[in-house]
Order: structure tokens, then C-alpha cells, then sequence
């Protein structure tokens, strides 16, 4: 038997290797030909996201294997012109030797295919449409792609300076330290930082790619993103193989803005791709914070312009990131001790930590540590359990 012209074995073997969990044959034809449109499409193809919601991955990729017309497949939203021209683009790209390729690759290098029916596909691509990703492909820790439901995206400049590296690296952790996880592009300077703050602060980060997972760039960052396959996520809407190009890096912004609850511009020049990101995520809706640099900083010019515009809100401190997805700390009262002070500084809001541990970070004895926990605990500022203490978000009024 055969699928588009495949033998139904070998796609079905391939697609079982890029999967999770059992498959039946139509998950298998409706999985593998969402990973054919991640390589006939390039991402945000408007056209080819409007057919496969028009008549689903597989019928969409059966009218190219058969090859229709374009009146067969154009609708009430889809025009015979934009239907002829998208057949123009894609028809190049339907050769079967690098189709199976694409698959082959994937399982090669231990690669995921994640569709909109797992339980695990970001809710926020939705808003992106018809322009939003026909399939995912990751490496990594699956769970990873969960904690997306709590995360922030960190941004900025790839030739940051001294002070936009601190700036990522301060807030990464202190966001971390608040349970949320870290989303960025994996480039060179911010994205960079952010990323390694990140992992050091033993926190949820998600990297997002503009070429195939199998192909680390830039490649100076092997390393890093090797680390990120550990102990987060790598994704990218495009096969293995693929590589990176300008217009791929423009639209796989619009993933890590989508996919995250808020998007902060940490240091960006006037022509940073980072504003790009900023941009994606006010059209999808989600807040936007931009830090601000010195005003002689040519490397902040970015930032300043996106406050100046109203498209980002001035943000200085890891609190005030937070505020931008609801979430308020609870003030200082003018009684806080500085013994109180130090305790509440070393407890975590995601990793619940022991007395003892909090008493080394704080420089306290036990019996003190404990005596400011059940203070702080009254004021409903920390919370103890069987696994140690943690602090409490305080969500913003409605």
C-alpha cells in the first residue's frame, strides 16, 4: 500500500520515530504530512496555512501530489490568482527523495515532531492565524514545551555591550527565580545570556531556531544549544536540513513572541531584529517591555524608540517584568527587618529550598532563618511545604 505515492511501511516507520505515543494510520498520514508543509511552505506562508485549515494537512498535501489546479483548490478566502501562485512556489519543493529525507534526519538526530492535536502545542500560536506554524520540530526535554504556558520572552541586540549582558543575565534569573521560563533565539549576546542565566538558575528555557534543529546556528553556539537539548528545548518550525536565512529569522520571531506570555527588549540598536520580535508581539496582543540604556547608547536607541512609540512599556527591574503578565509582588512593609530581607531574598519562587539552604544564602543561623520564615509565612509573602519554601505571587486585580 502507499501514502502520496510513498510506500505506507517506511512513512509510517519514520513518522513513528519522530513521534510520541502510539499513532493510527490516520494520525500517521495527518502527522507526516504536516512535516512535509514544515518543508514545502516557508514559515508564515499565509496561503499554504489557509489550505491545510481549508481542507486539512492531508487533503492539502494530496492536491499537490496529484497535482490539482488551482481552481480545485481555491475558496471564498483563497482566490485562484494566490492559489496559482502558491502552487508555483511549492510544486519545486515536492521531491520525494528530500521529503523522506527531511524525516530520515529528524529521527537521526533524535528530533520530535509536535502538532496542534498534542496536548503540548502552544496555545499561543493561535494568534497568529493563518500565518501560525503547520508543525513543530524540537530536540530536547518534552516537558519543556509545557512551561511555554509561563514564560517570557528575553530579547536584544546580538553585539550587546557590558550593560545589556548584565541587564539579560540579571533579569533571566530573577524571572527563573519567579517559575517562569525563558524564551529566545539562541544568538549571539542577549539571546545568548539570557539563555545561559537561564540553565545556571536550573530554569525552563526554550530556544527558538531559524533553520532545522539538526543545524545549530550560529555555530559558535554549539555548545550552548547542546546544553539547552539537555535541560530544555530547541524548536523550529522548519525540517531538518533547512537552513538559516534572513527571512527565516524575521518570521521565527513571530514564534517566540506568540509563544510567550510577554516579550522584554533588553538592548537593541535602531535596526536590532529584536524590535522585529517586539513588533510580532504587540500584533499578537502580548505585552511588550523594553529596558532603557543611556541616552549616549547607540545600543539602546531600540528600546528608547519602542517606549517613545507606546509600543513597549519602560521596565528597570525583574518585578516590573513580572507585572507585564499580571503578576504583582508583595510590597515591602517599613517594618522589614534586614534579617527579613535576607531571608525573603533567598527564597525561591520556582525551586522549593530547605531551611538550611535558605539560612547559607541568607548568611543567617537555622533557628533565625526559621523565626523570619514564620514571619514572612503570617504575611502570606512565603509558603512552606514537605519539599521547603517558596514565595507567593500576588496576581494583579482585574
Amino acid at each position: 500500500m502507499t501514502l502520496f505515492g510513498f510506500k505506507e511501511a517506511e512513512v509510517a516507520e519514520l513518522v513513528r520515530a519522530v513521534s510520541i505515543g502510539t499513532l493510527d494510520r490516520d494520525a500517521i498520514e495527518n502527522a507526516f504530512a504536516r512535516a512535509m508543509w514544515t518543508g514545502i511552505a516557508e514559515p508564515g506562508d499565509r496561503v499554504a496555512g489557509q489550505l491545510v485549515d481549508q481542507l486539512g494537512p492531508a487533503r492539502a498535501l494530496a492536491a499537490l501530489v496529484e497535482r490539482r489546479p488551482a481552481g480545485d483548490i481555491a475558496s471564498s478566502e483563497l482566490s485562484v490568482a494566490d492559489a496559482q501562485q502558491a502552487l508555483d512556489r511549492w510544486m519545486p519543493r515536492l521531491q520525494p527523495a528530500t521529503m523522506l529525507q527531511w524525516l530520515r534526519q529528524g529521527a537521526r538526530y533524535g528530533a520530535r515532531l509536535v502538532t496542534p492535536v498534542d496536548d503540548s502545542w502552544p496555545s499561543g500560536f493561535a494568534d497568529l492565524r493563518h500565518h501560525g506554524p503547520i508543525a513543530l520540530w524540537t530536540r530536547g526535554r518534552p516537558e519543556t514545551l509545557a512551561a511555554l504556558s509561563n514564560s517570557i520572552a528575553l530579547v536584544g541586540a546580538r553585539a550587546a555591550t557590558g550593560y545589556g549582558e548584565h541587564v539579560a543575565m540579571e533579569a533571566s534569573a530573577g524571572l527563573v527565580d519567579r517559575g517562569f521560563a525563558i524564551v529566545s533565539g539562541a544568538a549571539y549576546g542577549i539571546d545568548g545570556m539570557a539563555h545561559r542565566a537561564a540553565l545556571a538558575s536550573r530554569g525552563h528555557t526554550i530556544a527558538f531556531l531559524a533553520g532545522g534543529v539538526d543545524r545549530f546556528y550560529p555555530s559558535g553556539h554549539d555548545a550552548l544549544l547542546n546544553r539547552i537539548v539537555e535541560n530544555g528545548l530547541v524548536a523550529s518550525e522548519l525540517p531538518c536540513g533547512s537552513a538559516p536565512t534572513r527571512w527565516r529569522f524575521l518570521q521565527r520571531n513571530r514564534l517566540i513572541a506568540a509563544a510567550s506570555l510577554a516579550t522584554v527588549v533588553l538592548e537593541a540598536g535602531w535596526r536590532s531584529g529584536s524590535l522585529n520580535t517586539a513588533h510580532h508581539a504587540n500584533d499578537a496582543g502580548r505585552p511588550v517591555g523594553a529596558v532603557p540604556g543611556p541616552v549616549t547608547s547607540a545600543a539602546s536607541a531600540g528600546c528608547h524608540k519602542l517606549i517613545r512609540d507606546g509600543v513597549a512599556e519602560l521596565v528597570t527591574t525583574t518585578a516590573e517584568m513580572a507585572e507585564l503578565v499580571g503578576v504583582i509582588e508583595a510590597g515591602e512593609p517599613e517594618s522589614r527587618t534586614r534579617e527579613n530581607t535576607r531571608v525573603l531574598d533567598a527564597v525561591s519562587a520556582r525551586v522549593p529550598r530547605s531551611p538550611d539552604d535558605i539560612a547559607a544564602r541568607a548568611g543567617l543561623t537555622v533557628a533565625e532563618t526559621q523565626s523570619e520564615l514564620a514571619r514572612l509565612e503570617v504575611e502570606g509573602v512565603v509558603r512552606g511545604s514537605e519539599r521547603g519554601w517558596t514565595k507567593r505571587g500576588t496576581p494583579r486585580e482585574p
